[in-house]
């Protein structure tokens, strides 16, 4: 007899997540091989997720939603899973930026999470974490989804010019990223600038940091290192970081200043330009 592995369903989301669907696809009288055939893809993925073996995706959630008629239990269990992919000491902040009504953060190295492609996700990711790139990338995805919420927070963006020239990927990778950025610049509640390198010493040298503000609750200032990451509602620290942040913005290009820097170093830099023989070259 094959021994089926037991979940915990207590122990995390995603054990909660493969017992439930084991669960509800035995209940549909279902093989693994029967449901994967429903839901295009196969029966050894439905059994790796049971078993917690494999993070769902939402697509797949989806689809599971829809054949076994559950209402769209998967759909929102999977937002739990996949935050629970989040490091740890991250996961506090995903919970607050999530809740925010207002996010200001100045970035010098990386484009802020909410606004990277996956394919920088991706190799930003895969520096560290080669073995979990996918469900990684799939939580930063499910992290963006804040920006599609019938009331998005507002979000104001100060990129260092450094964060443009910063070859993350390799060269398609940083054009579909800043492409990515240059959607932005007509969008209600998204506003981003650029701080360029004539500006020289400012207020943000000594890092990246964000605030967040919310209806009901303190403001609260975020900031990381390597592998840890520092939250505070201390009012000094919000007062000082706040005029900070308004004298970033006040140094920083505009939104369309900006968005023509983006441009021009998304050509230059990372453009292509069809050789006379019609052969594409860097």
């Amino acid at each position: 007899m094959v021994r089926i592995n037991e979940l915990d369903p207590s122990a995390s989301p995603l054990d909660y997540y493969g017992s439930e669907l084991r669960r509800l696809r035995e209940a549909a009288s279902l093989k693994q091989g029967q449901l994967g055939g429903i839901i295009f893809c196969t029966g050894s993925l439905v059994g790796q997720i049971e078993t917690a073996k494999k993070v769902p995706t939402r697509d797949f959630s989806e689809r599971v939603d829809a054949a076994l008629g559950t209402d769209g239990v998967f759909s929102r269990l999977v937002g739990l899973v996949l935050k629970s992919q989040l490091p740890t000491w991250f996961q506090a902040y995903a919970e607050m930026e999530a809740r925010a009504t207002f996010i200001s953060t100045f970035q010098c190295q990386l484009v802020y999470g909410l606004l990277q492609t996956e394919g920088y996700a991706r190799a930003l990711l895969g520096v560290d974490h080669p073995g979990r790139i996918e469900e990684l990338v799939a939580a930063r995805m499910e992290r963006q989804r804040i920006l599609e919420r019938e009331h998005p927070p507002a979000l104001w963006v100060v990129l260092g010019e450094a964060v443009l020239h910063q070859e993350v990927g390799d060269r398609d990778v940083m054009r579909g990223q800043l492409a990515r950025l240059l959607e932005f610049h007509d969008h209600p509640w998204v506003q981003v600038q650029v701080l360029p390198y004539s500006i020289g010493q400012h207020t943000g040298m000594m890092g990246s940091f964000t605030l967040l503000r919310f209806d009901d609750n303190p403001d609260l200032f975020y900031a990381e290192s390597y592998d840890s990451g520092h939250m505070t509602a201390n009012s000094q620290v919000i007062r000082e970081r706040s005029v900070g942040y308004a004298r970033l913005q006040s140094c920083a290009l505009s939104t369309d200043g900006s968005a023509k820097l983006i441009a021009r170093v998304m050509e230059e830099r990372y453009g292509h330009r069809t050789a006379p023989a019609g052969r594409t070259v860097a």
